[in-house]
């Protein structure tokens, strides 16, 4: 069995800034990353020109994302043509099973259709060590820092399927901050990446 870890660069609340994308493109390239997760925001306030993801895959690093709260449709449909949305989805990489959440369009809470699909997600899972992305931050999780509650929805998911590792973002002063919720391992990221493996 190939025991090689998935080396991943997590990023997220770039705000369409495309100088953030080519600095976390060289990053990816530099640390050698399998893959690139992007946990919403990539676009956010700042909507303008198309591309935002073009540094990725002109080097040929893989892109998986969820949309944040400010992305809104027609963005993410811009964001599919060079990277892999993973709201209410799953993928496998390297023996790793990858389930997204994102809330695009202003949404700040996560609900019961959420909870199902990440559950239905989690379920069909194969792989042991499994990755959950969401923009939205966890209740209970030190990224409530800035006064702005984390959703309950998204905890109960870790709580009750247990992921090895919650990547979320969304609060910017809370990047780089790590907690645990039983034994999944929670990374609050941002515009200046983490390298992660697992």
């Amino acid at each position: 069995m190939d025991n090689k870890k998935l080396r991943i660069l997590a990023a997220a609340d770039l705000h369409g800034n495309f100088d953030i994308a080519k600095k976390l493109s060289e990053k990816a390239k530099n640390e050698n990353v399998d893959l690139v997760i992007l946990a919403g925001d990539i676009y956010g306030y700042n909507r303008g020109k198309p591309g935002i993801l073009k540094p990725f895959k002109e080097k040929g690093q893989k892109v998986i994302f969820v949309p944040g709260n400010c992305d809104f449709n027609e963005e993410c449909a811009e964001l599919e043509k060079d990277g892999k949305n993973i709201h209410n989805y799953y993928v496998t990489y390297n023996g790793v099973g990858i389930v997204g959440v994102g809330s695009r369009n202003w949404k700040l809470k996560l609900d019961t259709d959420d909870f199902n699909s990440l559950r239905d997600n989690f379920i069909q899972i194969k792989s042991s060590k499994k990755i959950l992305v969401s923009h939205l931050h966890a209740s209970g999780t030190l990224a409530e820092l800035s006064g702005f509650l984390g959703d309950p929805i998204l905890r109960k998911v870790v709580e009750d399927f247990k992921p090895d590792l919650l990547i979320s973002a969304h609060i910017h002063e809370a990047e780089g901050i790590e907690d645990k919720i039983m034994r999944t391992r929670v990374v609050q990221v941002g515009k200046n990446g983490k390298i992660l493996e697992i």
